[in-house]
């Protein structure tokens, strides 16, 4: 369902509230009163462009719609909406509009493949791509034919355009990773390698390799070897690959689930003895190549699903540069950061959370029941004229409007929380046949969100879960709480409005249903498969090594490098003669004991290790928790990783053993 593309440009209007800021909801008794009684017979009133009448929403059609859903469990969605409708309506706002132009032909690609990181495959810098062709040469066959198929159009709409730079062809792109695993092996091969060749050379050599798993075995020992578990999730092979192989073998059918769709299933993560890495755990260098991957695994994917994957690319508009409501995520964060250093999402998010929770969660019909109009309105702009002075009374503000102004707060945003790029991606998740691959491709998604985004809705999801643990008493489970947040976080002010009247109830159950697995699964969700870190870690190895074998090297670096090395191991060499074979020295320079020599054995986890040093009397120690401290993982073939408790230190170390071993707080 292209909601985004109805018409040649979409008008995307972001809302900012005037001297009146804008509210949320009403009371019950006022909803009652204000809303609609076509919404019971079938019909609610949607204000698009202030001009429309009320539009009659369509008979439910179970065939198109991801999830069966009745009409009475969609009510709280389109009541939810009704509200947004009547809020917006009541308290008239100052609209700017941005406009998301479809882009010429060629142009997506081409802005696809800068965000991926290989802009340098095209234009002008088309000659100097050797980081390219190392980054190409970790790539799973799914994923090279992502890259491929973009980098073909781009070409082919460059010669059209009669560009004066060189255009290469696709098959010379894939060529030069032979020609750049020359430079970074030394070996020599002929230079009439094929493309296809070359592209399976390279396949080959990431296969070969038995530090590495990145997905890329062949089909038979992909569905013989593996044990497959309807529930389990695998992270050690490629997603896109693990549809390819299940679509092409005789016993894998690539066909929409059959079962009850309002029962998810369990979905476990088997046990990873090298440690699960989550969103947080990486240095920022490494995260910017988990960011490439993660966008190429996505379009593979989606290719191979058949979904059309499509960034949208909003046009910049002036917004507010002060205030709480309406103002961009970057902006409020810089300001908050003025005051709380160190913050990663927004004051005024977290003290509403903190304010509808010190209420209890008991509550029955949290975020469903609005709160009242006019209070919540004052309530806003007492806020904005206070909040950062410190002098708010946060005991004036009832439940039910501190929830009111937690959705505000949201659909406030001048672009949304789930970005414009990928907002349409996460709807389009409902279209995927199976829940498996609707899982897989939301986790890929979260990977894409900028890092603000990211933490702002890690805080509300577990925020829902914590109302949704309260079911017994609030009466808000998670198809509740998932009908009453989708219309905030789906319905972005001015999206889609064609699309919502052709097809209103198939996209009100899919983005419901794409709320409930963010919610019931955020724990995964926040996971960084093990296929894209074990890229991540071929990457870094083969830059290393084309860096030390760079013969254009000057004689002056080559010295500084030498004399380096040189005083490196007279440093480490007492050290290192001290370490015998099957022994890691785990430094801890904030702890008392700021060095130990451990013993690899079968069963050592990282958190045995913590305990050791933390085990170590010292007031320094006794003023940490050991939730605030951890192993971490440095150098070798990872720029940076935190190691989670669980994480077995023989297996890891023999995945990186050139890799230091370092005690310290989390961020520190």
């Amino acid at each position: 369902m292209n909601w985004l593309s109805a018409s040649p440009g979409v008008v995307l209007t972001a809302y900012h509230p005037s001297g009146n800021n804008a509210v949320a909801g009403s009371n019950a008794k006022e909803s009652e009163e204000t809303v609609p009684s076509s919404r019971r017979s079938g019909q609610y009133t949607m204000n698009h462009d202030n001009s429309k009448k009320s539009t009659e929403r369509p008979q439910m059609d179970r065939s198109s719609s991801q999830d069966s859903l009745d009409e009475l469990s969609m009510d709280d969605y389109w009541k939810e909406l009704e509200n947004i409708h009547e809020t917006s309506k009541n308290n008239h706002r100052e609209q700017e509009v941005v406009v998301v132009k479809e882009p010429d032909e060629g142009e997506l690609e081409e802005e696809w493949l800068k965000e991926a990181g290989l802009s340098n495959l095209f234009g002008e810098s088309t000659g100097d791509s050797l980081d390219s062709m190392v980054f190409l040469s970790t790539l799973t066959r799914t994923q090279t034919a992502a890259v491929q198929k973009r980098v073909e159009t781009v070409s082919q709409t460059l010669r059209k355009k009669n560009k004066p730079y060189q255009v290469p062809d696709v098959r010379d792109i894939f060529r030069q990773q032979s020609d750049s695993k020359e430079k970074v092996s030394g070996e020599s091969e002929p230079s009439s390698v094929t493309a296809r060749e070359t592209k399976n050379e390279a396949q080959d050599e990431v296969k070969d390799d038995p530090e590495f798993n990145l997905g890329i075995s062949e089909k038979t020992t992909l569905l013989e070897d593996v044990p497959v578990s309807e529930t389990d999730i695998n992270l050690e092979i490629s997603f896109a690959e693990q549809a390819a192989n299940l679509k092409d073998s005789s016993i894998g059918k690539m066909c929409k689930d059959k079962e009850d769709d309002t029962l998810l299933p369990n979905f476990r993560l088997p046990k990873d003895k090298t440690g699960t890495t989550k969103i947080g755990d990486l240095a920022p260098q490494d995260m910017k190549k988990v960011y490439s991957l993660a966008l190429i695994e996505l379009t593979a994917l989606y290719d191979l699903l058949g979904t059309e994957f499509k960034q949208q690319k909003a046009i910049k508009i002036k917004t507010k540069d002060s205030g709480l409501f309406g103002v961009p995520l970057s902006v409020l964060l810089e300001q908050d950061q003025k005051k709380v250093p160190g913050t990663r999402i927004p004051l005024i998010f977290h003290k509403l959370i903190s304010q509808i929770e010190e209420a209890r969660l008991d509550t029955e019909g949290l975020l469903r029941i609005p709160g009242v109009a006019a209070r919540v309105k004052s309530l806003c702009q007492e806020l904005e004229a206070k909040f950062y002075e410190g002098t708010f009374n946060w005991e004036s503000v009832k439940q039910h409007d501190a929830a009111s102004l937690l959705k505000l707060f949201i659909r406030e945003l001048p672009q949304p929380l789930l970005t414009v790029e990928y907002l349409k991606a996460f709807q389009d998740v409902q279209n995927l046949p199976t829940k498996k691959h609707q899982l897989q491709a939301l986790n890929l998604l979260v990977l894409l969100l900028p890092e603000a985004n990211r933490d702002t809705l890690k805080i509300l999801l577990e925020f829902l879960q914590r109302v949704i643990d309260h079911r017994d008493k609030n009466k808000m489970t998670l198809n509740n709480v998932a009908m009453v947040m989708a219309p905030n976080l789906f319905t972005f002010h001015g999206l889609g409005s064609k699309t919502i009247e052709q097809s209103e109830f198939v996209m009100a159950a899919g983005t419901a249903n794409v709320m409930r697995f963010m919610i019931k699964y955020q724990k995964l969700l926040w996971t960084i498969p093990k296929f894209i870190v074990n890229q991540v870690r071929k990457q870094n190895t083969a830059s290393q090594k084309k860096e030390k074998k760079d013969k254009a090297m000057k004689k002056l670096l080559k010295k500084m490098a030498y004399d380096k090395e040189k005083h490196e191991k007279q440093d480490k060499s007492p050290n290192d003669a001290d370490v015998p074979q099957g022994v890691i020295r785990v430094q801890a320079p904030h702890l008392s004991k700021v060095s130990m020599a451990i013993q690899l054995t079968e069963e050592l986890k990282a958190s045995d290790i913590v305990a050791r040093f933390l085990s170590q009397k010292s007031g320094v120690v006794q003023a940490l928790k050991k939730e605030e401290v951890f192993l971490y993982e440095i150098g070798g073939n990872i720029g940076e990783r935190c190691l989670d408790d669980d994480t077995y230190m023989k297996d890891l170390y023999q995945l990186n053993p050139n890799a230091e071993w370092v005690i310290k707080c989390k961020h520190s």
